[in-house]
């Protein structure tokens, strides 16, 4: 498949949200209507793109795998098309979430990551489906819990409280900032 982009953006070696980020910042020097490809290695950045193109109204056109490389491509929305990113506005910090689990109190957390970084530590009862099965998969969570949704850094997990928050949950927290300053206890995947 030979697609002609109009500008190419290095993202390789680059872990969420490193990827999105330098996106956002590219896609401002382009003509709407322009293609963004995004070469990528981090596995989870086609669910990533995919969420923040749909939350900012640019066109996810699709990503191409080559090895290991991941070549993303995103269609730059006009203004008429484009949407205020918006952020999930209930939030939990990492304390409270702690504070919460000492206190046994009957909670759900969801971890949005990929299967793999769940694998090599998650809080102990996190339920693991990855952003990008959400869609599909949202209906294994419990929708009277509270739910606490919690990624690497905070970003996954936000687009995933929006999902869900559209799919009629209630009571959705994303946790932040995330994984990657969790301090207590982690379970393993054998």
């Amino acid at each position: 498949m030979d697609i002609n982009a109009n500008e190419v953006l290095d993202a390789k070696g680059l872990a969420c949200p490193m990827p999105i980020v330098r996106t956002k910042k590219a896609i401002t020097n382009l003509e709407p209507g322009h293609v963004i490809e995004i070469q990528a290695t981090d596995k989870g950045s086609t669910a990533d793109m995919k969420a923040w193109a749909d939350s900012t109204g640019h066109q996810y056109l699709g990503t191409v795998e080559d090895g290991e490389l991941l070549k993303h491509y995103i269609r730059k929305a006009s203004e008429a098309e484009t949407k205020e990113e918006t952020k999930h506005e209930d939030v939990l910090d990492l304390e409270e979430l702690r504070q919460k689990i000492d206190g046994d109190e009957s909670i759900t957390i969801l971890d949005v990551r990929e299967p793999a970084e769940y694998a090599f530590g998650h809080i102990p009862g996190a339920i693991n489906i990855p952003l990008g099965e959400l869609e599909e998969r949202f209906n294994e969570v419990d929708k009277e819990n509270d739910l606490h949704v919690i990624c690497r850094t905070g970003n996954r997990s936000d687009l995933a409280a929006q999902i869900l928050t559209e799919k009629g949950f209630k009571n959705v927290k994303n946790v932040i900032p995330g994984m990657n300053k969790w301090g207590g206890p982690l379970d393993k995947k054998k």
